[in-house]
């Protein structure tokens, strides 16, 4: 097995420093980001009320072709897998050694964000419920400078599958896939990416 899944303390220590990522304004058509940011603004933007009534709009509507027109015209993103000039796998900037797995359909959603948070492989950058509420997106650290990222992530996915009987979306193995960020204001952040400096 791979050193990053044998030894997760290695996956840890790479939580020391701050990853940038990109963001871009909705509507999802734009693939010219916004501006490069952190993950610590990430988790303000999560836990503001700044997407809280796209949110609670998504969630009402119960027709899942107009619920995913709605999401893709109403909810800004960001691209986990690093920052980018625009939104295209061969456009990246710089890798963030991070990846993004979104888990849809998940049957007890408090219950599955409590195992992966106690994951005993991949320790936690960040963690959220999706835009729907039906689901979980997973952000941990990965080993993008030794490993190719598609490779990275079906190895995790198969980790993530055996374990806890989960499939992730299959898209997420894009360096420059979009993940929308809803609101949830019990979005979780791995305290090491809280600088002394961070706004609280």
């Amino acid at each position: 097995m791979m050193t990053w899944l044998t030894h997760p303390e290695k996956a840890v220590e790479r939580l020391a420093f701050s990853p940038h990522i990109s963001f871009f304004k909705r509507p999802v058509s734009n693939t010219v980001p916004f501006k490069d940011i952190t993950l610590i603004e990430v988790y303000s933007y999560l836990t503001s009320d700044y997407a809280k009534e796209q949110t609670e709009r998504l969630r009402a509507i119960s027709d899942k072709s107009q619920a995913s027109r709605y999401k893709a015209e109403n909810f800004d993103y960001v691209t986990f897998g690093g920052t980018f000039t625009t939104r295209r796998n061969t456009d990246i900037k710089f890798p963030s050694d991070l990846l993004c797995l979104d888990f849809d359909h998940v049957p007890n959603v408090p219950m599955y964000r409590e195992m992966l948070l106690r994951d005993r492989e991949f320790p936690t950058a960040l963690l959220f419920t999706s835009p729907s509420g039906n689901g979980i997106k997973w952000v941990i650290p990965i080993r993008t400078d030794t490993h190719i990222y598609e490779e990275v992530f079906r190895a995790v996915s198969n980790y993530i599958q055996s374990t806890y009987g989960l499939q992730p979306d299959q898209k997420c193995k894009d360096i420059a896939r979009a993940c929308f960020l809803p609101h949830d204001p019990e979005a979780y952040i791995n305290p090491k990416y809280v600088p002394p400096y961070a706004e609280r």
